[in-house]
């Protein structure tokens, strides 16, 4: 998950309820599952920067919805039973495309890191969101649908339905669901591999509802019961510190650009993947999965 509008508020007491019971269940061994005090609180200030960066810009993102749709191509009626398909679908697939962009640009990453920093992975994961997407225009891929003739607020309403599916495939509480179940939506199993840093899992299953898109899009990988998650990034950051949490990629990246020998080397820096060297030695999710590919074989 990255920018996306915050939870409905009617939905804050159901996930607040839903992490204590998962939690305290997780506590007495009743379902799989491990919660560390520290972390779940680093969860709980992302999602209050979080809401707060989303009600400074919320204007911003709105008016740019807003002013696409000025000049919409076509009239989608928000009564119509086939237009909410339609941008179940058109949202779906946008989401996928972000997300996955968002693994393979720097740029986007640093906005989205945060999400997969947490060594743990239970419901509170889940609300450990970005405090920067917004301003990085992760947004701005939604545009089109507005454009297309999307009224602003059934985007919006779509992203929500998103976002409040996504949150309930953050456990491992749940093993896998019925086959028919895990060919079509995005499960906790498929998600437990995206965060994932395991060689073979790393970059993978970005879908948000549907994960026909990693199965078309050849980005799927299926959670083996060989090989258990290990969850983080792939250089872990020791802290619970929300500040540093939310920033830690920034300031990387910043160093890295500041010791940029050329051009070449400071576009890469910032656009390309996460780990990308000038010298073709650094540790991107592709380089990484290569040479596990190559010992496995």
């Amino acid at each position: 998950m990255e920018w996306r509008p915050e939870f409905p508020q009617w939905f804050y007491p159901l996930a607040a309820l839903m992490i204590v019971a998962e939690a305290a269940l997780a506590r007495f061994r009743l379902v799989r599952g491990r919660y560390r005090v520290a972390d779940s609180f680093a969860s709980f200030g992302m999602i209050a920067g979080n809401l707060g960066m989303n009600l400074l810009m919320a204007g911003t993102v709105f008016a740019g919805l807003c002013a696409a749709y000025r000049h919409h191509l076509y009239t989608i009626p928000m009564n119509s039973l086939w237009a909410w398909v339609a941008i179940v679908l058109l949202d779906d697939v946008t989401y996928y495309w972000f997300h996955r962009i968002s693994h393979e640009c720097r740029f986007w990453w640093a906005a989205h890191v945060n999400h997969h920093s947490s060594q743990e992975y239970n419901l509170s994961v889940a609300v450990r969101q970005s405090w920067t997407g917004v301003i990085v225009g992760t947004w701005m891929l939604w545009v089109p649908l507005a454009f297309l003739g999307f009224p602003p607020e059934m985007i919006l309403a779509q992203q929500g339905f998103s976002l409040i599916y996504q949150f309930w495939i953050h456990t491992e509480a749940i093993g896998k669901m019925p086959r028919w179940f895990e060919a079509i939506f995005n499960t906790p199993s498929h998600h437990r591999v995206h965060h994932a840093s395991n060689p073979r899992y790393l970059d993978r299953n970005y879908a948000g509802i549907l994960i026909i898109w990693d199965r078309l899009f050849g980005s799927f990988a299926e959670e083996s019961l060989d090989e258990r998650p290990r969850y983080g990034i792939v250089k872990n950051i020791a802290t619970y510190n929300p500040l540093r949490i939310a920033f830690h990629e920034w300031g990387a990246m910043c160093r890295d650009l500041l010791a940029a020998r050329s051009l070449r080397a400071a576009i890469g820096t910032v656009f390309g993947p996460p780990g990308w060297r000038a010298d073709g030695e650094g540790a991107t999710s592709k380089r990484i999965r290569s040479g596990f590919s190559a010992r496995s074989g």
